[in-house]
């Protein structure tokens, strides 16, 4: 037997014999942006450090439970607080949590994060809603035996940011009068920020912000057959963009002067997934056409 399907099998069970709440949305809350889950109309949670062999965050801002309520009436399940490769876990451990909240009923996964800015127009306390990623600098979370039950040996990333759902978080930010960037993230290994010289590559190859999380459990989410968005708050400048020195208590505070800002975006954007998009559970892959290269946009009504 697979050890790594026996251990998401493990949790998700001892998780399903204390709670029974089925969620549709799966939620993951980055640095500083852990406020959402305390505005919720909260039915349950648990801490991971009561699921046995569930790994646990070790990152100042990410509390470490899973958070079960409703956004209005679309019932969700928020980790509040994520586990990092650097932490020293295995890959397939860091996207334990994201395999599970599929188990428990999930369909969409809803990704945030603090982020670095790669892209010059960019300014902290942004928001870029993340159109496409680089996780090329990461191990594969799908490295080893294939578990046939979640997916193909061989998912195709293509549209891994579902263009509806990416559709609706920009009608939100519009509606809300809240600017917004589109981009790419970039995935580095951490927990050390990036050289001047990683960040010239990074923009190089077409990155827009950067960070360390996100991109390899948007790819579980995507071999699960979970339908991906994502949301990054861009923190801080990467370095050599910004003369100011990077520290993660800065990042920390960034998140949190954002809050009610992103609350409202993705409260706004969840409400328009309406149930027939939840009810959907496989990914939209548009036909490979090639496309001129785009530049990050801004939407900003304000």
């Amino acid at each position: 037997m697979n050890s790594v399907y026996e251990k998401v099998e493990l949790c998700y069970k001892q998780i399903r014999t204390k709670i029974d709440f089925v969620p549709k949305v799966a939620i993951v809350l980055g640095s500083g942006l852990g406020a959402l889950a305390e505005v919720i109309k909260v039915v349950d949670s648990i801490d991971y450090a009561q699921i046995q062999g569930f790994p646990v965050s070790t990152v100042d801002g990410h509390k470490g439970r899973f958070v079960f309520g409703y956004i209005e009436e679309t019932p969700v399940v928020i980790m509040q607080g994520r586990v990092h490769f650097y932490e020293g876990y295995a890959i397939s451990d860091v996207v334990l949590p994201i395999r599970v909240m599929k188990k428990l009923g999930a369909e969409i996964l809803f990704l945030t994060n603090s982020a670095g800015g790669l892209n010059t127009m960019y300014r902290p306390g942004d928001f870029m809603m993340i159109t496409d990623q680089i996780a090329s600098f990461m191990p594969s979370p799908l490295q080893g035996a294939n578990v046939d039950e979640w997916g193909s040996r061989f998912p195709s990333m293509e549209n891994l940011y579902d263009t509806q759902l990416c559709e609706c978080i920009r009608q939100s930010a519009r509606d809300c009068n809240v600017p917004l960037r589109e981009g790419v993230y970039v995935q580095m290994r951490g927990p050390q920020y990036e050289s001047t010289a990683e960040v010239r590559m990074c923009q190089a190859i077409g990155g827009d912000a950067v960070g360390m999380s996100t991109a390899i459990e948007a790819i579980a989410g995507r071999h699960m057959g979970m339908r991906v968005c994502g949301l990054s708050c861009i923190s801080n400048m990467a370095c050599g963009i910004s003369k100011t020195p990077l520290n993660h208590m800065e990042v920390t505070e960034v998140g949190e002067k954002m809050a009610p800002l992103f609350r409202l975006l993705v409260y706004k954007a969840i409400s328009k997934m309406t149930a027939d998009m939840i009810e959907k559970t496989e990914p939209t892959v548009r036909p490979m056409v090639a496309q001129p290269v785009q530049q990050s946009v801004i939407i900003d009504d304000m």
